[in-house]
């Protein structure tokens, strides 16, 4: 299986233990995490031409994938 860039893991390194934590403990986290997870790899399909989309549909799907790490990355600052 090739890699996918921008996992959240990868995105946020030093807070790999607060992401674990925030996903079992918080709901709403979880949620977010799962979201920002299967945006990702649709766009990495896009990305690498296994699914065809448009400019737009792609250019779309990369802001609200930055919009989800943002949420995520001020509920990962608030937890520290």
């Amino acid at each position: 299986m090739s890699h996918v860039p921008h996992e959240l893991a990868e995105e946020f390194p030093e807070a790999a233990e607060r992401i674990h934590a925030l996903k079992q403990d918080n709901a709403h986290f979880a949620k977010l995490a799962d979201e920002y997870h299967e945006l990702n790899r649709t766009i990495h399909r896009i990305e690498t031409r296994v699914e065809p989309a448009s400019d737009d549909v792609e250019q779309d799907l990369r802001r609200k994938r930055l919009a989800l790490k943002d949420e995520i990355a001020a509920m990962l600052s608030a937890a520290a």
